[in-house]
């Protein structure tokens, strides 16, 4: 499986922007269709609030193209780096000139049932269910429970947006380990699909519920050396996809 954005030098990049800068409509356009895949892996973050796919890749790549306008190439860094957080800026400042967060009632009410089961199991247990527990308990499936979750940090990104001029304002400095990670994050979820049910959740709970090693096998029921392992296994796997 190959990634879902197209990876170039940061060489050829550069010289695309510059074209793209001095009016080439072509080179703005390669520029898109090659970013088009990272668009739509950061507007799939939203989409668990009841956004339309469509409506968030719109926003999107109005940010993509003020990051191209915008982007300052003495930066020396891959265009991706600044393009990610350009992107979530759109599609954040969107979401909150909007007004509305459309949750719907019933995953508004799925999530309060799996925050009280996840407390009463903790009170019960002295840890946290396993996701097959927890899918158990509610009488729903892996994946529901995992989309719940999305949908719960969803919510809360929300609750604290960033200023949408941040990224103007920081310049170099605004390239911070956070905004890394977020592009980590992106590229791990454009794979996770294929994953076996159990590398998924150990991916889903070490890099988008930050939990540790210990603490995913606590949740799982295996040994934290047996994480570790499938963890590097996948890591690798992931590297090989981004070659």
């Amino acid at each position: 499986m190959s990634c879902n954005y197209t990876a170039i030098s940061k060489e050829d990049t550069y010289n695309l922007i510059h074209e793209a800068k001095s009016g080439n409509e072509e080179a703005k356009e390669q520029l898109v269709n090659q970013n088009t895949g990272l668009v739509k892996n950061i507007a799939l973050k939203f989409v668990g609030i009841g956004y339309e796919l469509e409506d968030l890749l719109q926003i999107g790549f109005i940010g993509l193209l003020k990051a191209i306008d915008r982007f300052d190439m003495s930066y020396d860094v891959m265009f991706s780096t600044y393009a990610v957080p350009m992107i979530l800026g759109e599609i954040k400042r969107y979401i909150r000139d909007d007004g509305r967060i459309k949750v719907s009632r019933q995953i508004k009410q799925d999530i309060k049932s799996m925050n009280h089961f996840q407390e009463k199991f903790y009170n019960e247990n002295g840890r946290q269910p396993k996701i097959s527990e927890l899918s158990k308990l509610m009488e729903t499936d892996s994946d529901n429970i995992l989309m719940l979750m999305d949908a719960k940090d969803a919510l809360n990104n929300l609750e604290s947006l960033d200023d949408p001029d941040r990224q103007e304002r920081q310049g170099k400095e605004q390239y911070t380990e956070i905004e890394d990670r977020q592009i980590d994050m992106i590229s791990l979820k454009s794979i996770i699909g294929s994953l076996a049910e159990k590398e998924r959740q150990i991916i889903v709970l070490r890099y988008f519920k930050d939990m540790t090693q210990q603490q995913i096998a606590n949740v799982i029921g295996i040994s934290q050396v047996q994480v570790s392992r499938i963890e590097k296994r996948v890591l690798l796997t992931l590297k090989k996809e981004m070659e």
